[in-house]
């Protein structure tokens, strides 16, 4: 598949990187900057992705994220810093745990606590990805984007977003899905590749990515697009677990459902599988959902 020449792409990545190079304080505290975004509030998966590396900045290297769960308190002001205090709650013979605190003006827009453990052997079996077309025969999102160049809100995407999407069942940007469903399948990597080969920013990157799809599901299954009149739209908690190393330059597979909703409040589920099938990560959150 020809797909248009993005020009953006080396911008676009080195914005979402630069972001994730947190200034660090002290020992247990760091700062950081926001992708600007349309409407000024700060993307809860950049903050996740943040709050996690400096949760991994606390931990001996050799000590791999394996799972997080966290809630989104306040919305963010992408205009301006981001604190995040690391509390050292574990250090035992193999587990560590962190809880991350991200602060504006000393109130809390995101709590979140993590775990490492040591590399170890055990048991293994994982389920089977899907059968899919690959990434090559999926529609990219910047192609999706392309024919808006010039207009607002595409010239920000094609231009501040560090990913790739390519959605199997159709891009939900602009339309609604024909034939409403309560999965997706949606490929993504990052726009070019990173040099850095460490395995905390890469799981970051996971869920700085995750975040943009994981509540895609019910819209999916209600008709609806991002640009669907009288849409309101809030993460409210992410969970997410890391199975298998992963780097977030390569293609993988979002694996997603919504199986349910109710009381304003909607549940997305995500397996992440690698482009030769192992699934690497699993992810859930619950949002804010109301049409």
């Amino acid at each position: 598949m020809d797909h248009v020449e993005d020009v953006w792409a080396d911008e676009s990545v080195a914005s979402g990187m630069a972001v994730l190079d947190l200034r660090q304080l002290s020992d247990t505290t760091f700062e950081g900057d926001s992708l600007p975004m349309p409407g000024g509030r700060a993307y809860g998966g950049q903050v996740l992705a943040q709050a996690l590396l400096a949760a991994g900045h606390t931990v001996d290297a050799e000590r791999q994220m394996h799972s997080m769960h966290g809630y989104f308190l306040r919305p963010g002001d992408a205009s301006r810093p981001i604190s995040f205090d690391v509390e050292l709650l574990r250090d035992g013979r193999s587990f560590s745990a962190r809880r991350t605190h991200a602060f504006q003006d000393g109130k809390p827009i995101l709590s979140m606590i993590a775990s490492f453990q040591l590399e170890q052997e055990g048991p293994e079996h994982s389920v089977t990805m899907p059968e899919v077309p690959g990434p090559d025969f999926v529609q990219s999102g910047i192609d999706v984007l392309a024919p808006y160049v010039g207009h607002e809100p595409a010239d920000y995407w094609l231009k501040r977003t560090p990913f790739d999407l390519r959605h199997v069942e159709g891009s939900l940007l602009f339309n609604a899905d024909p034939q409403p469903k309560q999965y997706q399948t949606t490929w993504i990597r990052l726009r070019k590749p990173i040099e850095s080969s460490s395995g905390l920013m890469h799981r970051a990157l996971l869920a700085f990515a995750c975040d943009q799809v994981m509540l895609e599901p019910l819209l999916r299954r209600h008709n609806a697009s991002w640009q669907t009149k009288g849409l309101n739209f809030a993460s409210l908690d992410h969970a997410m677990w890391w199975h298998r190393p992963a780097r977030a330059d390569e293609w993988l597979l979002y694996v997603q459902d919504a199986p349910t909703a109710q009381g304003g409040r909607g549940l997305g589920g995500s397996w992440v599988f690698s482009e030769d099938g192992r699934l690497v990560a699993s992810a859930s959150q619950e949002g804010m959902f109301r049409l």
